[in-house]
């Protein structure tokens, strides 16, 4: 069914809400996670602890995209964007408080102003990204779908996280790390990362299929993004 037959399509269903909410908390959870790096085996190879969770974000983003059209996603990813943009100034003014009373308390304190302390630079850092990589997995995804006449969604998702993540991670990296870690690592984790999410999307591309089966049959809808603007600030159409 195409888009914009129905003024029905323009509404956001209970469905589509509860995938918008996962998005976000994918994200936001995400930007907490990035400080904690770890070791792949025995390779001089390190993640962040976001590569456990982001991944599902752009797997939902591939299913808003599929489903519901490249506007609904480009208002799931700002509104993420938003709620993202919130937590790192929250956690930034809390650090700002004044010391705990009780000495015993300081530690706590300390490590919490020394972890939330690196969240305003990753999540501005993220956010850059973010937008960037999660606007260009959707465009991929929305063009490939009316080139393909919406045939092969498996590659299509495949291929579109892949463009995004590397966006994301080419960009995220330099500026989250730069300083603080040397070139070579950075090169390392931006390769390790966006190989390790691809193989993550492709593990589980059989599960985001079933989804987005279920999805269109559910909601009613499956939508080809004809005579849209792509334009990724223009939120309100939707």
């Amino acid at each position: 069914m195409s888009e914009n037959k129905s003024a029905e399509h323009n509404k956001l269903s209970v469905t589509f809400l509860w995938l918008a909410v996962a998005f976000c908390v994918c994200l936001v959870s995400s930007n907490l996670f990035v400080p904690r790096l770890w070791r792949v085996g025995s390779l001089p190879l390190q993640l962040s602890g976001a590569v456990i969770i982001f991944p599902i974000s752009y797997i939902i983003n591939d299913c808003l995209t599929e489903v519901y059209g490249f506007r609904k996603a480009r208002l799931v990813i700002w509104i993420g964007f938003v709620l993202s943009a919130f937590i790192a100034l929250a956690g930034h003014i809390i650090t700002k408080l004044p010391a705990p009373l009780y000495d015993e308390s300081v530690p706590v304190a300390d490590s919490f102003n020394m972890l939330f302390g690196l969240v305003p630079r990753t999540t501005v850092s993220s956010l850059i990204a973010f937008i960037c990589g999660s606007q260009f997995n959707a465009w991929v995804m929305s063009k490939m779908k009316i080139a393909t006449k919406g045939r092969g969604f498996g590659w299509r998702a495949i291929v579109s996280s892949l463009g995004g993540e590397l966006a994301d991670s080419v960009i995220f990296y330099p500026l989250a790390f730069a300083g603080s870690l040397p070139v070579k690592g950075i090169l390392g984790i931006i390769l390790t990362q966006v190989t390790v999410k691809t193989l993550y999307e492709i593990i589980i591309l059989p599960l985001t299929r079933l989804i987005v089966k279920k999805l269109k049959a559910h909601e009613g809808i499956d939508t080809y993004d004809y005579n849209i603007s792509y334009n990724p600030f223009k939120i309100r159409d939707i």
